[in-house]
């Protein structure tokens, strides 16, 4: 394993005085596209640093030399090896290597010389570690949020950077989303009436997936296509009067299995995996596009079409299957353990027709992931041990993990990854994670107001931790919390120092609101606008929303149920977190994360000040939440028990959780943009069409809660009494 390097001793190299500059020889194999990569990201590490990178190895102070040893690595490990003038970067794989070369450019980075690299080894602890990215165009629930992306999402300079910041932070496999990828790759060669577009279209669109095919590759990333069941172009539809709803912008819509749909999404499949020799494989889903079908109809029409089209292509490939979110003929969401045996079945069925293991994708706590990271409910409800007992011998689960909780806001919190990860991928059939978001595309940055200069260009690089947390950590949990922190002082030096710790306090925030606050699919929570869905419409959550909803984690209490327990003389055990309790732990918390970023001068630096800027906001939400609960909490005593000293107990909790609500907006409206957010009615919170969100948006609302305690009453017997 990987020595760990102490804080301390990373700080000091930091501020040690760069070592003299060398000229260096960077042996590799420039037949080999991965191998050249390697060598091109470790030799721009070393010019970063003033060495020189000799084109050829005559004159060379040191050597690097970057090589495949699979007798001495597994699949995805690396080894640096320095003797001398020498330093060797073996990997298990080409992978591993450019890992290898990879993790030598951050020590370099962060301020090791060649001449003081020490040995490292490490290996994989997940074989899956996958980016979800949904693509903007024919994509899943249209809306302006996500077209906004439309023109970045088509730059392959962007694309670039994206793949440089996967393969960086050791994520292996990229997986595109969108509803009908197929025209947008071939033109069908029995089907050409369903490409909608001209000759000068099509070559662009197919220039940009070759690209992005390509790029991975040399980056040693798997791709996949994933897409959502039954649909066809609508030039397609409208040629051949089928399918009539089944194309962007609809997705509840029936099933069409007409043998002319069966075919063209068929022959598609083969198609496209015989022109993108570059796409290692394809996904598939038993969703939106199918209601009307049976859970049984569902599973045989992916055989005979998109299984089959698979089978048919000229070479061997890879499989993501998606588990039924249907357990009816309705698009309705629901488990049930009989569709888990017909899914079991089919899978088992492919035996070992596919390249790898096949992924078997699961919704891990529905759309919101980042909550509690225990295991409480899959896509539909409670997952049976169907898929798990007895012990899969052709495909291993791969769980998604999804944010739909923060889009603006930087967030980091590495003990909550490490946590996830111990808890749910232990188990042999578990090969890993995906990450990502399905109304959120990290492509524009469509946040930023400030006119100062930044670090960023796109979307991502403003998450740059959230990233790293995922990938490092899926690729090692025991990956310190050092490796994190000294990127923070490359990036701000000493003024770094505090950020790690400040930013995890803070957006713990997240994580709690998330595993007090019951949700399900993308609009039933979004945690960084402390916004839920209710009834028809998403909405601020108002103090009678918190008091009366279930929590997600089972370990938490509450409002309601707190106090109907309390006020029947019960008590609550051991591990149980109770509103008390839980506003108790984040005024502690958030008040640290104030303190340790008290002070850092953030005059002279555009992106510093936002890093800040998004702990401050964390911090500020974390201290609305906690006085909300309070309020909460004696607003519902009041209401149950009575005493005009709760009622005004809780009209003072509930004001000072507005006075935090307008420190939040006094620190982002600077710096944030009114910001799009995409919603199933299109009718967010407030009055405007491209449903636009900011923390000041939704000020009165978080105001109406002081209003609903003032207008109180206490219960009829105490009424009566007075």
């Amino acid at each position: 394993m990987l020595p760990r390097i102490p804080l301390l001793l990373l700080v000091w190299l930091l501020a040690a005085p760069p070592a003299a500059a060398e000229s260096v020889y960077i042996l590799h194999d420039r037949d080999v596209p991965q191998a050249a990569y390697a060598a091109r990201k470790l030799g721009e590490a070393l010019t970063e640093r003033g060495d020189v990178v000799l084109a050829d190895r005559r004159g060379y102070d040191r050597l690097v030399s970057l090589a495949v040893n699979k007798h001495r690595l597994g699949p995805e490990a690396f080894a640096i090896v320095p003797e001398g003038r020498f330093v060797t970067v073996y990997g298990g794989d080409l992978r591993g290597m450019i890992y290898g070369a990879l993790a030598l450019s951050e020590m370099l980075r962060n301020g090791t010389p060649l001449a003081r690299v020490e040995a490292v080894e490490e290996r994989p602890h997940l074989e899956f570690r996958g980016i979800k990215f949904n693509l903007p165009w024919e994509t899943y629930r249209p809306s302006s949020a996500l077209d906004q992306h439309y023109e970045t999402a088509r730059d392959l300079r962007y694309w670039e950077a994206f793949l440089d910041m996967m393969v960086e932070n050791r994520f292996n496999v990229v997986s595109l989303w969108n509803m009908h990828p197929f025209t947008f790759m071939v033109r069908p060669k029995n089907f050409p009436e369903a490409s909608p577009w001209s000759d000068e279209q099509f070559a662009d669109w197919q220039r940009l997936y070759r690209e992005i095919f390509r790029m991975a590759k040399e980056r040693a990333l798997d791709t996949y296509i994933v897409h959502w069941s039954i649909f066809v172009s609508r030039e397609f539809s409208e040629a051949h009067g089928v399918a009539k709803e089944n194309f962007y912008p609809h997705y509840y819509v029936p099933g069409d299995s007409s043998e002319i749909v069966r075919r063209y999404v068929r022959e598609s499949v083969e198609q496209v995996l015989e022109e993108y020799p570059d796409l290692d494989g394809i996904g598939i889903s038993h969703g939106e596009g199918m209601a009307g079908m049976t859970p049984l109809e569902r599973q045989q029409w992916m055989d005979d079409v998109i299984i089959a089209g698979m089978l048919e292509a000229n070479r061997r490939v890879k499989l993501i299957h998606r588990v039924p979110f249907s357990s009816g003929t309705s698009s309705d969401p629901g488990v049930s353990g009989d569709v888990e045996q017909v899914t079991r079945r089919a899978m088992e069925q492919l035996g070992d027709r596919f390249e790898g293991p096949i992924w078997v994708e699961m919704k891990f706590n529905w759309s919101h992931a980042h909550s509690t990271p225990k295991l409480v409910k899959v896509h539909g409800g409670k997952l049976g041990d169907t898929y798990f007992d007895p012990p899969p011998t052709n495909y291993k689960v791969t769980w998604m993990a999804r944010n739909e909780d923060f889009f603006a806001l930087r967030w980091g919190v590495p003990e909550f990854v490490r946590e996830h990860i111990a808890l749910n991928a232990s188990a042999d059939h578990v090969g890993g994670y995906f990450v990502g978001s399905e109304t959120y595309i990290p492509a524009l940055d469509y946040f930023t107001a400030v006119k100062e200069p930044v670090d960023w260009t796109w979307a991502f690089e403003r998450q740059w931790l959230f990233y790293k947390l995922w990938g490092r950590l899926l690729y090692d949990p025991a990956t310190p919390d050092a490796v994190f922190q000294a990127e923070f002082n490359r990036r701000y030096g000493a003024r770094g120092d505090n950020l790690l710790a400040a930013l995890s306090l803070a957006s713990n925030t997240q994580l709690r609101l998330a595993s007090l606050y019951d949700s399900r699919w993308d609009f039933t929570l979004y945690s960084e606008g402390f916004l839920a869905l209710q009834g028809d419409y998403t909405r601020y959550i108002g103090v009678d929303h918190l008091i009366d909803h279930p929590t997600m984690d089972p370990d938490y209490v509450s409002v309601a149920d707190y106090v109907s327990r309390l006020g029947a003389g019960g008590s609550f055990g051991a591990g149980r977190i109770t509103p008390p309790l839980l506003a108790d732990l984040l005024e502690r918390d958030n008040r640290e994360a104030l303190r340790l970023v008290e002070g850092i001068d953030v005059s002279d630096y555009a992106s510093l000040r936002y890093e800040i800027a998004d702990i401050r906001t964390w911090a500020h939400l974390g201290l609305h939440l906690a006085e909300k609960l309070r309020g909460a909490v004696a607003l519902q005593t009041y209401r149950t028990a009575g005493d005009e000293a709760n009622k005004r107990a809780a009209i003072a909790h509930l004001r000072r959780a507005v006075a935090a609500w307008d420190e939040v907006v006094s620190i982002t409206r600077p710096l944030y943009r009114d910001m799009k957010l995409t919603h199933y009615n299109h009718n967010f919170f407030v009055a405007n069409d491209d449903n636009l969100f900011h923390w000041a948006l939704v000020r009165d609302e978080v105001a109406r809660d002081v209003a609903v305690a003032e207008a109180a009453t206490a219960p009829v017997s105490e009424s009566v009494l007075e």
